[in-house]
């Protein structure tokens, strides 16, 4: 299995356990220009854009650890398109959360980050 497989996959088993965690998923890797989102969601009166992450090991580092500030930056430009674009500019509350898949553990840090401004 490839890198695009392996993420693919990754990006489908967060996007089940979190609509069975009653997020209602919106679109799967949005693209623009700026970046990509792997999932936006809507989930308590939130718009919520989720960046997933896997790890098979943590001989390369653990996921959480590969949210840097740089990629919150891209996200929260993509995600600024995303809302400008589909007219969701003023509609809901935004949240930024992160799901690490390390090995066969799932991990939901919600409001993961805050926006991150240039």
């Amino acid at each position: 299995m490839n890198k695009r497989q392996t993420g693919a996959g990754g990006e489908q088993r967060a996007a089940e356990y979190l609509a069975g965690q009653g997020m209602k998923i919106l679109e799967k890797n949005y693209r623009c220009r700026l970046g990509e989102i792997d999932l936006i969601g809507s989930h308590q009166g939130y718009l919520v854009f989720v960046e997933v992450k896997y790890r098979s090991g943590n001989t390369k580092g653990y996921a959480l650890e590969a949210v840097d500030i740089r990629k919150q930056r891209k996200i929260c430009r993509t995600a600024d398109h995303y809302r400008y674009t589909h007219r969701a500019a003023g509609q809901d509350s935004v949240r930024y959360d992160v799901v690490a898949l390390q090995g066969d553990e799932i991990i939901w840090i919600q409001n993961a980050f805050p926006h991150v401004y240039r």
